[in-house]
């Protein structure tokens, strides 16, 4: 069983002066939903997620070798101005993750980061954003200790990027992503994201992922928050094997295609994410009236067409409408005709599943 001690380096083999690495990292889509935490961004129950392939974070890391006087040096740049909101949040994911990076207060780090979807628009850009910051450091330890093997450097950066974004590290590696010990899922681990083990079948490949934009603006509500109220919930535990459950039966549902399985399950989970958060203390509402018209309507036009679609949310008001590739263009058209109107200034995004993590050369 790996713990994070593992993570913790020897020694570092080469030394480096200066340079920079580019990464993009995707955002991913829970369909069993992880909502509450224990100490060191531990999960209170496991869940998977398809890794999208549009919606992304780039980001550039330059460094260049400075005194080490005991503190963290660091510029931080979101789509190339200075973002002075967005440091203490750096701060602290370098603070967390210092010991498993001793060299980290040895750079002065240029961290210049971009979004291809609106920031806090309740797609995860938190977890895009640690996942790319999570694999260029890694990049950078793998200068120093060039030794390090491709498991060890994609563990450990999903490791990395669970500290500073707990589901950030489903951001890591695709298609499918499982974060959370599950009993018959092999290598799930607590500490980091492993890609599902077993076969997936077909009617997964190219799964599509339509990401309408209801509110597009910060919500009231931060995840982290969430997260906290769920120590208290009179739900929590039942909620908790409700996830263990609902993982174990999708094993099942991605081996055997069965479509109409997936789409109970997935949506259960949605609406589960969204009571814990009705039923908390204090409670609270993060979905707006165009949220309830557009599931309405995705179940009309579901049950009418017998077209494999459903929805799942996110701690937000926006709906991922998943579907099969091959209904694909009855699918949008239905999005066109009837759902964009739901849309804050008629806005979707497009995207699918992809492949996780890319190294772009600079």
């Amino acid at each position: 069983m790996i713990s994070a001690n593992d993570f913790i380096p020897s020694k570092y083999t080469h030394s480096v002066e200066k340079g920079s690495f580019q990464w993009s990292a995707p955002s991913n889509i829970a369909l069993v939903k992880y909502w509450g935490k224990k100490d060191h961004q531990i999960p209170a129950n496991p869940s998977v997620s398809f890794t999208l392939n549009n919606c992304k974070t780039i980001t550039k890391l330059a460094f260049a070798k400075k005194v080490n006087d005991g503190n963290f040096s660091f510029d931080l740049l979101f789509e190339g101005k200075p973002k002075e909101d967005f440091k203490p949040k750096i701060q602290k994911f370098l603070e967390r993750i210092e010991p498993y990076l001793p060299f980290l207060k040895e750079y002065h780090f240029t961290i210049d980061t971009q979004n291809t979807f609106p920031h806090s628009s309740g797609i995860a850009s938190s977890a895009s954003g640690m996942a790319a910051l999570a694999m260029n450091l890694m990049s950078l330890e793998k200068e120093l200790n060039p030794e390090i093997s491709e498991d060890y450097f994609y563990q450990k950066a999903s490791f990395l990027a669970r500290l500073g974004s707990g589901s950030a590290c489903r951001s890591v590696k695709g298609s499918l992503v499982v974060w959370g010990n599950h009993a018959n899922i092999k290598g799930s681990s607590d500490l980091f994201g492993v890609e599902f083990p077993n076969k997936i079948h077909a009617n997964f490949k190219n799964y599509q992922d339509t990401i309408l934009l209801v509110d597009k603006g910060e919500k009231q509500v931060s995840s982290t928050v969430g997260h906290d109220l769920m120590h208290a919930h009179p739900f929590a535990e039942r909620r908790f094997a409700q996830a263990h459950e609902n993982l174990d039966k999708l094993i099942a549902v991605f081996e055997n295609g069965d479509l109409d399985q997936f789409i109970k399950i997935v949506e259960s989970e949605a609406l589960t994410l969204h009571a814990m958060m009705m039923t908390s203390m204090p409670y609270f509402i993060l979905m707006k009236p165009n949220t309830l018209e557009i599931i309405n309507a995705i179940w009309k036009f579901r049950n009418e067409t017998k077209i494999p679609v459903c929805f799942t949310l996110d701690a937000g008001a926006n709906v991922h409408v998943l579907y099969p590739n091959n209904v694909k263009e009855k699918v949008l058209q239905f999005i066109k005709n009837e759902l964009v109107g739901y849309c804050q200034n008629g806005q979707y995004i497009c995207d699918e599943i992809g492949n996780g993590a890319l190294l772009i050369n600079n």
